[in-house]
């Protein structure tokens, strides 16, 4: 007896992957160079598919084209089927590269993960690690990135993300400021150099502290990141809405002291975040269960509430 496995009726795989790259290109001879082919040809590729679905999928107009209503809705649909198909092959060569790609946002790479990586690469001494920090999310799609710090609410399409903790903050100084300035309780705060002053979190500290009276407006360093506004702090500059599980040894150490027990919670959470088909990759797997242990050492140091996840 002859088994045979039911296909869909797809369309020739040259002509979808023409209309890939011509659609999130928005630009036929650009897609052109990707493919390793001529204009003429992906745009015959395109035409077929446009005949074969009795729609147009582009609006071509003088010296440009662009996605019509049909091609906008079929061309994520084919992005993430493209995507699929690569994670799949990937998994069974490629994924068990030696490599692990973190992305992780500037705050947390640069003080809570740099801090413990090391750790990581001993218990993993066949895996390599490269780690880069920036803000912006990083396009899975674009980049050789295998997993990302990323803060947010959660619920990125195509990608897993595991709950890590939520965001929270306090004020933070060094004590020889905190001394200076004889701050003794919340009020205190409104009449002392503070970085990001009109920051709306201020507010939200403040009243959480039990303080009625809105901070007013008035001018201020504003810094990109905690890593910068803890070199002030340190400096002696000001005070800061900072996360004191990130500055632990800073803490500990006495370099650095946070006045008042309350944190504030601005919304959002530390997730681990990778794409859903890479869940089983080998690397993506070690470093998702060292993490873990390494966020479950620190669980005595925050109220349990922030270790719950976002509703």
């Amino acid at each position: 007896m002859t088994y045979r496995l039911a296909m869909p009726n797809l369309p020739p795989l040259a002509a979808i992957r023409a209309f890939e790259a011509a659609g999130r290109l928005e630009n036929f001879s650009r897609a052109a160079e990707e493919l390793g082919m001529t204009q003429a040809a992906v745009s015959y590729q395109v035409r077929q598919l446009e005949d074969r679905l009795g729609r147009a999928l582009f609006v071509r107009e003088k010296g440009r084209v662009r996605l019509s209503e049909t091609g906008q809705r079929l061309l994520p649909a084919v992005r993430a089927a493209f995507a699929s198909m690569g994670d799949a092959f990937a998994a069974i060569g490629d994924d068990e590269a030696d490599i692990l790609t973190i992305s992780a946002a500037v705050t947390f790479g640069g003080t809570w993960l740099s801090a413990r990586i090391g750790r990581f690469q001993l218990r993993y001494p066949d895996l390599a690690v490269r780690l880069s920090m920036s803000n912006d999310y990083v396009d899975f799609d674009a980049s050789n990135v295998d997993v990302a710090i990323r803060i947010g609410p959660g619920g990125w399409p195509g990608l897993r993300a595991d709950f890590l903790f939520r965001s929270h903050v306090t004020p933070i100084c060094s004590p020889a400021f905190r001394d200076a300035n004889r701050i003794a309780a919340p009020v205190d705060l409104l009449r002392v150099e503070r970085l990001a002053p009109n920051d709306g979190w201020w507010a939200g500290w403040l009243a959480e502290a039990g303080v009625d009276v809105a901070p007013p407006p008035r001018r201020g360093v504003e810094l990109d990141s905690q890593l910068q506004e803890a070199s002030a702090v340190q400096g002696g500059y000001g005070v800061a809405l900072m996360t004191p599980l990130l500055w632990r040894a800073e803490l500990d150490s006495g370099r650095m002291v946070q006045p008042f027990d309350t944190l504030y919670q601005p919304g959002g959470a530390n997730w681990l975040v990778y794409r859903e088909g890479r869940s089983r990759v080998r690397k993506i797997e070690r470093f998702r269960e060292w993490l873990r242990e390494e966020m479950e050492k620190d669980r005595p140091l925050l109220p349990e509430a922030l270790w719950e996840p976002l509703p």
